[in-house]
């Protein structure tokens, strides 16, 4: 398995793919996303941060990985605990899920 995570502020072009792709997946307004996303992008505060983890394959990326303080919730809409991970220079846990496409 190949994967890899990626900030969004270390690669700001794929803001309205990702944001896109949760909007179709809980039907909440892109622009909801779009605009957390743009707040992560300032860099002005710690929360929100967004990651995107992406599983590539030989046909192309078919799995997401979401990094979240969230329980039980992903699980209602397709998402599996995957682990527990800890970022850089973290000291917290914090959840991992996976959802395959």
């Amino acid at each position: 398995m190949n994967y890899k995570i990626i900030r969004l502020t270390d690669r700001p072009e794929l803001k309205a793919q990702a944001a896109l792709w949760f909007h179709d997946k809980w039907d909440i307004p892109v622009e909801a996303y779009t605009e957390s996303m743009e707040q992560c992008l300032l860099r002005k505060q710690a929360v929100p941060q967004w990651y995107i983890a992406l599983e590539e394959k030989e046909k192309g990326i078919d799995t997401l990985y979401l990094v979240t303080d969230h329980t039980s919730f992903y699980e209602r809409y397709g998402w599996e605990f995957l682990c527990m991970v800890q970022g850089d220079g973290e000291t917290e846990l914090t959840r991992m899920y996976v959802h395959r496409v």
